[in-house]
């Protein structure tokens, strides 16, 4: 799907055109917005703007050289992504920005929220003016920034939540607290997974814009406060980048945390395995003894003989019981 954007006033309107008439002029076009593009409309794209659009596979390259280089007087820089992260399950995926004179390129194919975002703030009156596509790009970079302080915000929000059910887990039963535990063990997972494509993401954006600084965007009053926007972008990038950092290694000590409790239950299982077949050695002993069938043995035909037996195996097996108790070994 490919959508013109075209400046009205101070807002962006989504204009028509011709599909079948490359030639077509468009006034005031800032932004060709392509989503899951079709060969005709990466066709129409370059015969418009004179650019070639870069296919799914080449965005897709993590060399710098693929991602972030300039051609034929325009500039190609691509970004990581993520999409459907209210869905749970979120995925990555690569987002093109294509500069060329004023003119903005987006080549995605997916949805990431940023984007609808930044399109109704856009396209709503007395906001800011996006008279260029270069202004364009910084408020939709800037929605990804936003978008990914609000889910680093929630992640840290859950990883708290995670880390007082770890340390402050009130179920007694150990089976139950196992399977607790296990839940726990995957909802960290999750949690890691999201947070290492966050800093992907936020790695990719701080990349673009140190690469965008270096292009020569001229001297004049409006180029200067655009390039400080872009530091702007970069610090929010970096600091976020620093927080999902921080959060990254609360989720390992979490993990560490969460298999120790895990080892520390099944020690405990195995060592209630391990005293109750100690504390029944003996009387397994005592029975034994007295289960043989012989003809001469003392006990055969006394009368108290079967009590005498049975409190042997009892002893047998209480004192085992009450040394390991007072050692502090139960």
């Amino acid at each position: 799907m490919l959508r013109i954007f075209t400046r009205e006033s101070d807002r962006l309107v989504l204009s028509t055109y011709d599909e079948n008439d490359p030639a077509t002029h468009i006034g005031g076009a800032v932004w060709y917005d392509l989503l899951n593009p079709t060969p005709d409309e990466d066709r129409f794209t370059e015969a418009c703007l004179g650019v070639s659009i870069p296919t799914r596979e080449e965005m897709a390259d993590i060399e710098p050289s693929a991602r972030l280089y300039n051609e034929a007087g325009s500039e190609f820089m691509t970004i990581t992504a993520f999409a459907q992260f209210d869905s749970g399950d979120p995925a990555k995926t690569p987002v093109t920005f294509i500069l060329r004179n004023n003119l903005l390129v987006t080549v995605r194919y997916a949805e990431p929220r940023p984007f609808m975002l930044f399109e109704a703030r856009a396209r709503k009156a007395n906001g800011r003016s996006y008279a260029t596509g270069e202004v364009v790009m910084i408020g939709i970079l800037e929605a990804f920034i936003d978008r990914l302080a609000q889910v680093l915000e929630a992640t840290g929000d859950e990883i708290d939540t995670i880390s007082r059910e770890v340390f402050r887990n009130k179920v007694k039963k150990p089976t139950v607290k196992s399977r607790d535990l296990q839940s726990l063990i995957e909802q960290i997972g999750r949690k890691g997974d999201m947070l290492t494509l966050a800093r992907e993401s936020l790695l990719s954006i701080v990349r673009l814009t140190s690469f965008h600084q270096t292009t020569e965007i001229g001297n004049s009053r409006a180029a200067k406060d655009m390039r400080q926007e872009l530091k702007i972008l970069q610090r929010d990038a970096s600091a976020l980048s620093d927080h999902a950092s921080f959060l990254s290694n609360k989720i390992n000590f979490l993990l560490d945390a969460t298999l120790g409790l895990i080892n520390l239950e099944q020690n405990q299982i195995i060592k209630i395995f391990s005293v109750a077949a100690v504390v029944f050695l003996p009387p397994t002993l005592v029975a034994s003894v007295y289960g043989m069938n012989f003809d001469f043995m003392p006990e055969l035909h006394w009368g108290i003989g079967y009590p005498w037996a049975l409190g042997l195996m009892a002893l047998s097996a209480a004192l085992p019981y009450l040394f390991f108790k007072r050692k502090g070994w139960l």
